[in-house]
């Protein structure tokens, strides 16, 4: 599956690392050689007729700007580093998103100890930014009050359901947006490691993000403290809109549900539910951050746009 970053409006610190980074026809030629294959330092420095030096010098750079990643493997004669692009494909935003006056925003955050309603498939467990909540693979941590201050929730299979009141005129909806950092979740960690994730709203099932896989070859911006490197770092930030066209997962249209469908004037509550359905082509796990773990500062976010009159 394609892996894309879009650099948003106001990320200045992104662009310019970008930028710089790309800033070299020889870095450039590194990320044209990964496109295909991993390669291993030695074989890019062969591939390009360039020294070892040299290829470890512009690889470094890549990897600190985050457009490639490297992880050690074993070979034949010892570990080699093993590079490999971070993302197929990047989009810059020059300019900033221009919103329809008319419509106001309702907003809700949620943390992801918050939910209401699970049903849990080992392997399970949550961390905060201190220690472990409960024990690990048990189901029962899930009830547990401290749940609340959960920075990191993963599990195998199953779902978590989240409710939230609309304190709006349901008629004057026009989109429900939801965003949230999430990964698949492997043993350790895996970065290919495909998950179907697959997201309902009062009951309605809108969309499956197939999540990559399981990353954990750096640490993430918001770090917690506590936690072993060799495990989960960080996910990817998913941006899901429904509106009368359709669902939208990062702005790609990936589904006909429509606004309507999800019958927001039916109930006093309306739900979000995350899970892997049982019959899943990739049953990979969920790894959920909240605003202190993870690459990006939030936790689950609910926007709902509606009309002014």
């Amino acid at each position: 599956m394609e892996k894309n970053c879009t650099i948003a409006y106001g990320e200045d610190e992104a662009l310019l690392r970008f930028a710089s980074a790309l800033a070299s026809p020889l870095r450039i030629a590194i990320l044209r050689e990964l496109s295909a294959n991993s390669m291993s330092v030695k074989e890019l420095a062969f591939k390009l007729n360039i020294p070892l030096s040299t290829a470890s010098a512009n690889i470094k750079v890549l990897e600190e700007s985050g457009l490639l990643r490297t992880n050690f493997q074993a070979g034949k004669h010892g570990s080699m580093k093993l590079c490999s692009l971070c993302y197929e494909k990047y989009f810059v935003e020059f300019a900033k998103a221009v919103e329809d006056d008319r419509l106001n925003h309702y907003v809700v955050d949620m943390p992801i100890g918050s939910y209401f309603d699970l049903d849990i498939v080992p392997t399970c467990g949550m961390a905060d930014e201190f220690s472990y909540i409960g024990k690990d693979d048990d189901v029962r941590t899930f009830y547990s009050a401290k749940r609340f201050q959960a920075q990191l929730i993963w599990l195998r299979a199953g779902f978590l359901e989240y409710r939230f009141p609309l304190e709006i005129d349901r008629d004057a909806i026009r989109a429900i947006h939801f965003s949230l950092e999430c990964c698949s979740e492997a043993p350790g960690y895996r970065n290919e490691f495909p998950s179907d994730i697959t997201f309902w709203i009062n009951g309605k099932e809108v969309c499956t993000y197939r999540s990559p896989g399981d990353y954990g070859d750096r640490r993430g911006r918001f770090p917690i403290p506590h936690w072993p490197a060799n495990s989960t770092q960080y996910g990817m930030l998913k941006k899901i809109r429904i509106d009368d066209m359709g669902t939208y997962i990062d702005e790609t249209l990936v589904s006909m549900v429509t606004l309507p469908e999800l019958e927001l004037n039916r109930y006093d509550l309306t739900t979000l539910r995350i899970g892997i359905k049982e019959n899943a082509r990739y049953i990979g796990g969920i790894n959920l951050f909240g605003k202190n773990s993870g690459d990006t500062e939030q936790d689950i976010i609910v926007q709902v746009s509606y009309r002014t009159q």
